[in-house]
């Protein structure tokens, strides 16, 4: 048990990269818009996630809604961006690693602290779940970067006339998806590297095995 502090630590760091990983990804706050127009965006404010954008509006734009307007994003949806595809595609990859990850050292620490001592129940369990944190990690990390590049060089999306967005902000700024994505990533990284450094104690029970 007292090898494995920092594989414990890593399933914590893990467990919470995970989390903000899945909230980043159910989030629309991925860009935050400034429009000049508020004839229909009535707060001058619209938020473009990777699944749909939303904005406030105080005129009747769509049935069911009367003050916020959202309009998803479809597959078949050529104006969208590549970087949205991609968090689209890479954070559900995520998603799955990092479960994986969580599996495997859950399943490596049941067996040390019930005092199971054989090395292939632990070692390799542990090893996998910090390939597949690190693997997590990088899947969040690059569509994070890209969409914020993106954010940082103000560009423009061409949205069509059923969306009711400008194809160019005023000014654009990064969500607060972005930032969980990146805590995300530096923890699911961080509980990578902690599982990778797990090394099984030569015991004379285990030389003998």
């Amino acid at each position: 048990v007292s090898t494995s502090h920092l594989q414990l630590a890593a399933f914590a760091l893990g467990t919470v990269g995970w989390i903000l990983c899945t909230v980043s990804m159910g989030i629309v706050e991925w860009r935050v818009w400034h429009v000049d127009n508020t004839t229909i965006i009535s707060s001058g404010v619209a938020w473009v996630g990777i699944w749909k954008v939303c904005f406030i509006s105080y005129l009747h734009v769509s049935p069911g809604y009367r003050e916020q307007f959202c309009h998803k994003f479809s597959g078949y949806d050529s104006f969208i961006p590549r970087e949205i595809y991609a968090a689209q595609g890479l954070l559900l990859i995520a998603m799955f690693m990092g479960l994986l990850g969580l599996a495997a050292t859950t399943f490596a620490l049941r067996n040390v602290y019930m005092g199971i001592t054989h090395k292939t129940l632990i070692s390799p369990f542990f090893l996998a779940g910090g390939f597949f944190y690190i693997l997590a990690g990088l899947c969040v990390l690059i569509p994070v970067s890209w969409n914020f590049y993106s954010v940082t060089h103000n560009q423009s999306i061409a949205f069509p006339p059923s969306y009711y967005m400008p194809s160019s902000p005023a000014a654009q700024e990064a969500g607060t998806a972005i930032s969980a994505g990146i805590v995300a990533a530096i923890l699911l990284l961080l509980s990578g590297m902690f599982s990778l450094s797990y090394r099984f104690p030569m015991t004379t029970n285990t030389i003998m095995k």
